[in-house]
């Protein structure tokens, strides 16, 4: 499925995310989620790569774990989110980082196999073409190198919401505004019920209403199912070593790919 609309504007809500309830609490958690995803990694002085980079907090949590960072994203607000993120964790050192898209194929020949860990997490679902998005991470894994990335799971109610978000993005503000405090508390408890957990117990250190906000404005957006993800990656070269499945049904399936 490919979209070509109108695109949420995911950088403005990262900024105020980061300005507003980003705290070093919440980037510890972040870390430890970080660090569970990367189990058995040794990041150590590894070349990592961060498509999509949002709010920093990946790129700060590799950069820490001796990575060599760079992000790229599409979005110039985003700068501005982890410019706030350095501030408010107290990092002194901004990641390597630019404004480029996954899809622009002259960055991707340029830095083909140039990279020992790609990680994406919620991100090549919202480029608008998918199955390129994942194409081109895959040519930037160097020899031996890991592929590593999170992708909505394939639900029934996946169409509908396809048509939710992309109705989002074409409404004036004052609808937008709508939609949040429509979907907020139906949102909350469907978690509550699926999950039996306190729903502002965010994992990875996120924040309950700006995940609200990211999920009904995200758009474009597209989803698979576990097994069209480990054909379609495994068929580029790779053998997965670790899926954890989402934690609700329209979550994001996480993904450890190796370059064989």
């Amino acid at each position: 499925m490919r979209n070509n609309h109108k695109r949420f504007a995911f950088g403005k809500n990262w900024q105020a995310f980061s300005e507003r309830s980003l705290t070093k609490e919440r980037f510890q958690q972040f870390k430890d989620s970080f660090k569970a995803l990367m189990h058995g990694i040794d990041m150590q002085n590894k070349e990592f790569i961060d498509i999509g980079f949002g709010q920093g907090l990946a790129l700060i949590s590799a950069l820490q774990m001796g990575a060599n960072v760079t992000g790229i994203d599409i979005d110039e607000n985003n700068i501005q989110a982890l410019e706030n993120t350095c501030r408010k964790i107290g990092c002194h050192k901004t990641p390597e980082h630019r404004i480029c898209s996954i899809l622009n194929d002259s960055f991707v020949e340029s830095n083909k196999h140039q990279f020992d860990i790609v990680h994406s997490w919620g991100v090549l679902h919202h480029t608008g073409n998918m199955s390129k998005a994942l194409e081109n991470g895959c040519r930037l894994v160097a020899k031996d190198g890991l592929f590593i990335c999170s992708i909505y799971n394939k639900h029934w109610s996946s169409p509908i919401w396809n048509w939710i978000k992309l109705l989002y993005n074409r409404s004036p503000g004052t609808v937008k505004k709508i939609f949040i405090l429509f979907f907020y508390p139906i949102l909350l408890f469907a978690k509550i019920a699926v999950t039996r957990k306190n729903p502002y117990k965010k994992e990875r250190g996120m924040d309950f209403y700006y995940d609200v906000v990211d999920w009904v404005g995200g758009y474009p957006y597209e989803y698979a199912s576990i097994n069209d993800m480990l054909r379609t990656v495994q068929s580029k070269g790779f053998r997965p070593i670790r899926v954890n499945p989402a934690i609700v049904p329209t979550g994001c399936n996480e993904f450890v790919f190796k370059k064989e």
